[in-house]
């Protein structure tokens, strides 16, 4: 199979009539690991929910495709499918829903009719995932990230991906709240997927997660755009010297244009 291909072309997205995403170009291939960074309300968490399809996110203008196939034309659960994953920033509780049986329904959708993975083989594998991800065994019976820490959250997101194995994986704010060695825990997770198979996207505030994960390509989005790119060096010199320097430099006035954290 041939490497994942992720395409956005001139993506303008609207909220409630207000244009957040302006022009937003990006192409992520397979083994490739793409960092988005941004001031708050620049629109990042906006790129993230509208390629997945929130429905209060309106696509106004542009395409994106993976694989060649376009993903606006699809519903959210043709999107996961067809191998798009996002971490969300905020994982949503489920009661009544175990975590097992959630990923176990995700992954058999993603497998297609008459390739559902046998019980005990998931099981095996869940296991092996969540012990590598220092996730204990229990949560596997305990309900959808009820009553799960913010760490704990974010590494069930990862277990997610990992049992998954998405073409493209998305993981906003995926460091929100983590502390050192949590951070740390989800960055390996994410380093142990890295292959030809799967391609990153990962947003961000900081760099401290690209400590620990080593992105190809660094772009910094300001008023729904990109606005420049660079291999991992530009992140460093934006923890050195902020946004306002960049702002300056490109003659940015200080105005946001979403509402995101």
């Amino acid at each position: 199979m041939a490497k994942p291909d992720f395409r956005v072309n001139d993506l303008r997205v609207n909220i409630d009539g207000k244009e957040i995403l302006k022009g937003l170009n990006l192409h992520i291939q397979g083994g490739e690991i793409h960092a988005i960074m941004g001031p708050n309300g620049t629109g990042k968490s906006t790129l993230a929910s509208a390629l997945m399809g929130h429905p209060h996110y309106e696509v106004t203008g542009g395409s994106a495709t993976l694989d060649g196939e376009d993903l606006l034309e699809m519903s959210v659960d043709e999107r996961a499918r067809a191998g798009l994953f996002l971490a969300m920033q905020y994982p949503a509780e489920v009661p009544g829903v175990s975590n097992a049986n959630f990923i176990r329904q995700a992954l058999n959708a993603r497998l297609g009719e008459g390739n559902e993975l046998p019980v005990l083989k998931f099981h095996r594998m869940l296991q092996e995932k969540m012990k590598a991800l220092s996730i204990d065994p229990e949560f596997a019976e305990r309900y959808l990230n009820e009553g799960f820490s913010g760490g704990e959250k974010k590494r069930n997101e990862i277990l997610q991906m990992s049992m998954l194995e998405p073409r493209i994986a998305i993981l906003d704010e995926i460091d929100s709240g983590l502390d050192i060695d949590a951070l740390k825990i989800v960055a390996n997770g994410v380093n142990s997927l890295r292959s030809e198979n799967i391609g990153f996207l990962i947003i961000t505030h900081y760099q401290r997660l690209l400590n620990y994960i080593k992105p190809d390509y660094v772009h910094v989005m300001m008023q729904g755009r990109i606005v420049r790119s660079g291999d991992a060096t530009l992140a460093e010199e934006l923890e050195a010297k902020g946004y306002d320097w960049l702002k300056a430099e490109l003659g940015i006035e200080d105005e946001t244009v979403g509402v995101e954290a």
